[in-house]
């Protein structure tokens, strides 16, 4: 039931991904331009980048870890999407 403003989502993830990038697949660079929630009961998260497909588990582990560890949101289901920006 918390709801995290975009711009500390932004402040705080983007830090996080510029510490550790996103991979680079098929040559392609993946940027995450902006991260915001979703508004529904479970905390649902949607990171807004330029290649979503080529995203891959391992990457996406340490996002939910990153959010989990700077908003206190342990033992609680999350889901993260990725779209097309």
């Amino acid at each position: 039931m918390q709801k995290i403003p975009t711009s500390k989502l932004n402040d705080i993830l983007l830090k996080a991904i510029e510490s550790y990038n996103p991979p680079v697949v098929r040559g392609n660079v993946v940027k995450i331009k902006y991260i915001t929630q979703l508004p529904v009961h479970t905390p649902t998260f949607a990171f807004f980048c330029n290649y979503p497909d080529d995203i891959k588990t391992p990457y996406k582990n340490y996002l939910e870890n990153q959010l989990r560890e700077k908003f206190n949101l342990k033992g609680v289901p999350i889901r993260i999407f990725f779209r097309k920006k």
